[in-house]
């Protein structure tokens, strides 16, 4: 199985099975001296980890991070910081249930890559679906953290906007109210109306979808290339890279096809303090591939989660029709624990770009010029 990498110059590769015994990734690119500890990343799998909730699978995971390699004492600080080497990070698995796949090992669920992988590679690992589980993202989520501090003044911050047919109102967005509620939403009323909502959902045996909106602030201007190298064509295929995502949009989105000319261009003034001041941010940050300054704005959909206790009609892999029953400790809304993945995500383009702005431009182009002849 190839393609297990992703990134140019801040490049990630991850390895191990929902059932084997750790998961893990290396991060390769990492420029040295910057402070970094095992305390720096776990705060983010925290965020990210099962069985916190009713809402979420009850697969008990403390999903310990340690770091291998790559870190050095700095003799003049005292403190643990990035050597330029290799990152290895692992995280043991300790709560797996491989018999709760049993009944299903020749079976393809509808909805999953289980037909797709046998058909490619003549093998699957049925246990939690091996490599195409969700459980391989917290790898994702921990090179997300040393991401975050590759670009000085970065902060990435996820929200979920809608679950079902349910949406926040943006009138109440409170950023505050993302990290007091089991969902990561922004509209703490509509979180309320959640919990009642997921909960008939869970308790029927289904399962919903959800839209998750990742902003990034902080992003320096000029990051990005025009044709191969765009950077909402990175982040796209980022974000379309996590499990069960069926869409990704940047900045206005589909609804840009809805709008004219006039409310679409993100109209200009100079700033009081000598830089572009954009009136909206229909582009969502990014104008022919390339950063504005202004916050990245990314929104990605997440279809339901496959694995659930309704009967389904399917096929096994001897080619009879069959039905299927999925068993086990599965997210009713996958969505949920998708939040801090697409921050992660968004993290580790922006650092790659920022480091190949870096390696091709050097240090900062200045700005505004000066007419010809002043």
């Amino acid at each position: 199985m190839s393609f297990n990498t992703f990134g140019q110059l801040f490049r990630i590769t991850t390895f191990g099975e929902s059932h084997g015994p750790a998961i893990g990734c290396v991060v390769d690119g990492c420029p040295p001296g910057i402070a970094l500890t095992e305390a720096d990343i776990q705060p983010y799998l925290d965020k990210r980890r099962p069985g916190q909730s009713r809402f979420t699978s009850q697969r008990r995971e403390p999903d310990e991070v340690k770091i291998l390699s790559g870190v050095f004492i700095d003799e003049a600080t005292g403190a643990q910081v990035t050597a330029g080497t290799p990152i290895a990070l692992v995280i043991e698995n300790v709560d797996q249930r491989s018999k709760d796949y049993s009944d299903i090992k020749d079976k393809y669920r509808p909805g999953h890559a289980d037909y797709t992988y046998e058909v490619k590679y003549g093998i699957r690992d049925y246990r939690g679906g091996g490599r195409q589980s969700a459980r391989e993202t917290a790898t994702r989520v921990a090179a997300g953290a040393i991401a975050r501090k590759v670009v000085p003044g970065l902060t990435v911050r996820g929200a979920l906007v809608q679950m079902g047919k349910h949406k926040v109102d943006r009138a109440r967005w409170n950023w505050d109210a993302v990290e007091r509620n089991a969902f990561f939403c922004p509209d703490a009323e509509q979180a309320r109306l959640f919990e009642g909502y997921l909960d008939d959902i869970r308790k029927s045996g289904s399962s919903v979808g959800a839209v998750i909106e990742v902003v990034a602030e902080g992003v320096p201007a000029g990051l990005g290339a025009p044709i191969y190298g765009k950077l909402d064509g990175d982040l796209a295929a980022a974000l379309m890279g996590i499990n069960a995502v069926k869409a990704v949009e940047i900045g206005a989105g589909f609804a840009a096809a809805a709008l004219t000319g006039e409310e679409n261009a993100d109209e200009m003034r100079m700033g009081n303090d000598g830089k572009p001041l954009f009136l909206s941010n229909n582009a969502g940050g990014i104008l022919g591939g390339i950063s504005t300054g202004q916050p990245i704005v990314c929104r990605f959909a997440v279809k339901p989660t496959s694995s659930i206790l309704t009967p389904r009609r399917t096929i096994d892999r001897y080619g009879s029709e069959t039905e299927i029953v999925t068993k086990g400790r599965h997210d009713p809304c996958v969505g949920i624990r998708a939040v801090p993945i697409g921050e992660a995500m968004v993290a580790c383009v922006i650092a790659d770009h920022y480091l190949r702005h870096r390696g091709q431009m050097g240090e900062a182009q200045p700005w505004p010029f000066k007419r010809p002849g002043t």
